[in-house]
């Protein structure tokens, strides 16, 4: 049995083995679970460490495995256009939700506590600048993911543009590939240990306690998630490949044990490589061009996390929101999520400079900062579901992948 668990292909045994322990020492050693999140940081630490390489020898890989030019151009504009008609209907599917629960209404804190973190206010322009790194070496020693990415896309293209000329430099990043995903093998057998102590210290922290407060809030923001995966990801996808929700579920919990212990989409990124070609048997080509792009500017996570945030706190402050500001709600979030970081409780600063773009009063991040995390695990999840939906659904576009093709 022992055996069993401890074989490489089984690690996601022994991530869920630590995952269920986790939950368990810190509800019964609650201090021993805050002291040792030193543990949980260092393997966080190392899961980041490998972000920025992964990404780049991923998307490198991806675009110039593809080849042709015109494909690269079609693949690109495809996934750019699905990534966002899933956001913005995961937004609507969300304010379905949080208009019909309506989480802040008689919500009532004897002593509102006061966001105090730094507040940034992005222009349509300012964003648009910042996404195009000066300096590409800088931004990746800084982990902005999307200058990283708009870079590597570039670097990617001339190289296919470039013919045999570029070739070398394509047997080097296949090379360089290959010593990553070595590494990263390395990095994720710590994962059980990693997991249980994360776990062990999110319970231990924010435990049961915290649902007292916000409960309702939390409980909005889950069912949101849910109906968002049905309606705005195993719907279509249904629709489009034939795909049963049982059997797109079947692999994902691979990938939902690692976004619920990490909250981190860009720290999911090798795990749900993996899953889409091992368990889905999607196209290299495609998989490695389509999720790492997705895990920057894909967040239908954060599509709810925003649509309910909003509804959350104009209701609190009994502030009416007309269509017209929904649809502006909408558009800011979409561009924000655009460049959200792939990290663990990124949504905290993004949700307050979010609330601010819209005019509305951003107290309430304070005590929602206090058990983001537990938000984070099912908005992360989300994000990186909707990754490998869309994955999907642009390689049956290509015809280089069918259901049929995955194993009963």
């Amino acid at each position: 049995m022992l055996e069993t668990i401890m074989k490489k292909k089984n690690l996601f045994i022994r991530i869920a083995i630590g995952f269920i322990l986790g939950i368990f020492i810190g509800i019964i050693l609650p201090e021993f679970s805050i002291a040792t999140k030193v543990v949980g940081d260092v393997y966080l630490k190392l899961i980041k460490m490998m972000i920025v390489p992964i990404i780049f020898v991923a998307v490198a890989g991806g675009i110039c495995n593809i080849e042709s030019t015109e494909d690269l151009k079609r693949i690109g504009f495809k996934t750019v256009g699905l990534y966002v008609v899933m956001f913005v209907l995961s937004c609507i599917v969300s304010l379905i939700v949080a208009y019909a629960i309506r989480p802040g209404k008689d919500v009532i804190f004897a002593n509102p506590p006061v966001f105090e973190q730094e507040i940034t206010n992005p222009s349509i322009s300012d964003f648009f600048i910042n996404i195009f790194p000066d300096n590409p070496i800088m931004a990746m020693a800084e982990g902005k993911i999307l200058p990283v990415i708009i870079f590597t896309i570039l670097f990617s293209s001339a190289i296919v543009m470039s013919g045999e000329k570029g070739k070398p430099v394509l047997d080097f990043i296949n090379s360089l590939s290959t010593i990553f995903f070595k590494l990263l093998e390395f990095v994720m057998e710590l994962s059980p240990i990693g997991v249980m102590s994360l776990m062990a210290f999110s319970v231990s922290k924010y435990g049961l306690g915290i649902f007292s407060a916000l409960g309702k809030y939390i409980i909005t923001c889950y069912i949101a998630c849910i109906l968002t995966y049905i309606f705005a990801m195993c719907l279509p996808l249904f629709l489009y490949t034939k795909m049963g929700i049982v059997k797109l579920t079947k692999s994902m919990y691979k990938v939902w044990l690692v976004t619920l212990s990490t909250t981190s989409s860009a720290a999911t990124l090798p795990t749900s490589i993996k899953v889409s070609m091992e368990d889905y048997k999607a196209p290299e080509g495609i998989t490695k061009f389509t999720l790492p792009l997705g895990c920057t500017i894909n967040m239908c996570g954060g599509a709810c996390s925003f649509s309910c945030l909003a509804v959350f706190v104009s209701d609190f402050y009994g502030i009416n929101l007309s269509f017209k500001e929904i649809v502006t709600l909408i558009f800011v979030a979409t561009l924000i999520n655009m460049a959200a970081p792939g990290i663990p409780g990124g949504g905290i600063i993004l949700g307050a400079s979010f609330l601010s773009i819209l005019g509305l009063p951003f107290d309430l991040m304070g005590p929602i900062a206090a058990f983001y995390r537990l938000l984070d695990m099912a908005f992360t999840s989300l994000n990186v579901t909707g990754d490998l939906v869309a994955n999907l659904m642009i390689a049956k576009s290509e015809k280089q992948w069918d259901v049929s093709m995955i194993n009963e």
